[in-house]
């Protein structure tokens, strides 16, 4: 699928420079949108919360907060977008979200680097859970 005028949804499992989305499309406006259900259901810690903006403050991103896919979608229109690009994703929320806009516009899914390269699937909800997993296999050359 190829699309001329898209934006970027950059989402909490991509933030950082290596963003395979932001990398091949770099001229598109992006977007991150901090999800309102998430926060005001208390899904996500303060600190964490202060991790995702701070990282999101050294992207080319602009900041939104409510619900995820009626905010991309809505920057995807005021941008005259015909579609939105963005990378692969484990969690179902953000698969959810996914599903959604790709109901309105064309959506590109790019592969990402993966941070470690776990040998199962890694089990969602907290960080120090995933990272008992990964933290092995990330010092295991060192």
């Amino acid at each position: 699928m190829t699309v001329q005028r898209p934006i970027v949804w950059v989402h909490e499992e991509s933030l950082g420079p290596a963003n395979p989305a932001l990398q091949d499309y770099p001229e598109a406006a992006a977007v991150f949108v901090f999800d309102e259900a998430w926060i005001n259901n208390q899904h996500i810690s303060r600190k964490r919360l202060g991790f995702l903006y701070e990282t999101c403050l050294e992207l080319p991103v602009t900041l939104r907060k409510g619900d995820v896919a009626a905010e991309v979608l809505g920057f995807a229109r005021r941008h005259g977008a015909d579609g939105i690009v963005t990378t692969a994703a484990v969690d179902p929320r953000l698969k959810r979200v996914a599903a959604a806009l790709e109901r309105e516009l064309p959506l590109v899914i790019l592969d990402g680097e993966p941070f470690v390269a776990l040998p199962r699937p890694p089990r969602l909800g907290r960080f120090s859970r995933y990272w008992r997993e990964a933290e092995p296999v990330v010092w295991e050359g060192f």
